[in-house]
């Protein structure tokens, strides 16, 4: 199965599944989309590409905060990653660097 991912103003909104069958190539996926009457921007995504990232935490004697440090896109399959992740919904897609990425989230207020 390939992926594709809906993008609506810069956000993923859709994931769906096509066959290779129908989708042997980017290009053809979309065309296949097309022809099922489904409108929008499509982008094929990889399941098997994911973001790793290291935490590091600061023991600070007055509270202890935590951070994520990104350290590069992998493919779990031993593959050359693509477009830096799955996409997901609520993603986002950067199409300067052609990659989905997910939003940063805030801390809560303490």
């Amino acid at each position: 199965m390939v992926h594709f991912a809906k993008i609506d103003n810069g956000t993923v909104t859709q994931v769906i599944a096509v066959s290779n069958e129908n989708a042997p190539t980017e290009e053809a996926g979309q065309a296949f989309i097309a022809s099922l009457g489904i409108a929008g921007e499509w982008k094929q995504t990889s399941y098997n590409t994911y973001r790793k990232y290291e935490a590091t935490v600061n023991n600070d004697v007055e509270r202890i905060e935590t951070s994520r440090t990104y350290v590069g896109s992998f493919h779990s399959l031993g593959g050359t990653p693509f477009r830096g992740q799955y996409a997901g919904i609520g993603d986002t897609y950067d199409a300067d660097l052609d990659e989905f990425v997910t939003p940063a989230v805030e801390s809560a207020p303490e």
